[in-house]
């Protein structure tokens, strides 16, 4: 299995507003100290951190809506680290991103239809209305659902069209950013298992970043653990929460709440 991500050494370093003197600019602040990783193909990677881990900016990087300051971020052997917007435009289809709040990222004047077509056309996809049909039978949604608006659909029925809108363009990666963070826990069971069988049968490398280890644990093949900026831990899933090396680690598994036995997950 080969890598789909290289990445070397990442620092990335974002204004910090809360310090920002009255006039001239903010003072920068780094959020990525260095990571050094790879993501092989067809793998489900948890990236797992605090609050100000940096996970979210680390995402951000790898799809390239952030720049790094330096290192390397190599996309299936290419370059892609400095990259211009006319350089990435071909990549961008291969790379998608299913983002936290539905609501903020899903057009509230559009259809769900729409919706999921508008990078499709974007892209000159020749049939955009039969694949955003597709994608939405792919998630588990009704096709009827294509003629509704977001506000007329549940929370976990959003992130669907999200993951629908991802999945059209027939990525190889998908980044998920906290996509079941702010679901019940009905819902994240249905949106997780979702996920579980679009990378089972799509073939897809999925990078789902979360601060909760216990939807990691269900979920990924693989964790990495980030704590300012640092990774701390990189491992199995199964060996890291079986015997984590790193004293953060053990701090976020504490955490985690005790399972009902009895409310299966899927």
């Amino acid at each position: 299995m080969d890598d789909i991500y290289d990445v070397q050494g990442l620092r990335l370093s974002l204004a910090d507003m809360a310090r920002k003197p009255l006039f001239g600019p903010a003072p920068r602040l780094e959020i990525l100290k260095g990571p050094t990783f790879r993501i092989r193909r067809g793998e489900v990677v948890g990236i797992v951190g605090g609050s100000g881990s940096g996970k979210s900016t680390l995402g951000r990087a790898l799809v390239r809506l952030l720049e790094p300051s330096a290192g390397t971020i190599r996309f299936e052997g290419a370059d892609i680290t400095h990259l211009d917007d006319a350089a990435l435009r071909p990549l961008r289809r291969r790379m998608q991103m299913i983002f936290q709040d539905p609501m903020s990222s899903l057009n509230p004047r559009h259809r769900v239809g729409q919706i999921i077509a508008a990078p499709l056309v974007l892209h000159g996809d020749d049939d955009p209305r039969r694949r955003a049909l597709e994608a939405l039978d792919q998630v588990g949604l009704p096709r009827g659902f294509a003629t509704r608006y977001p506000h007329e659909l549940s929370g976990g029925q959003r992130q669907r069209v999200g993951i629908a809108r991802a999945i059209a363009l027939r990525p190889d990666f998908i980044l998920a950013d906290e996509i079941v963070s702010g679901l019940d826990v009905s819902s994240q069971a249905q949106v997780l298992a979702v996920l579980r069988a679009l990378v089972r049968d799509l073939g897809l490398t999925l990078a789902f970043i979360s601060h909760d280890l216990s939807v990691i644990r269900r979920l990924c093949d693989r964790v990495i653990v980030l704590h300012q900026g640092v990774i701390v831990e990189d491992g199995p899933c199964a060996q890291v929460f079986a015997a984590p090396s790193a004293a953060y680690t053990r701090e976020l598994l504490d955490a985690i709440p005790d399972p009902d036995p009895d409310q299966p997950w899927f």
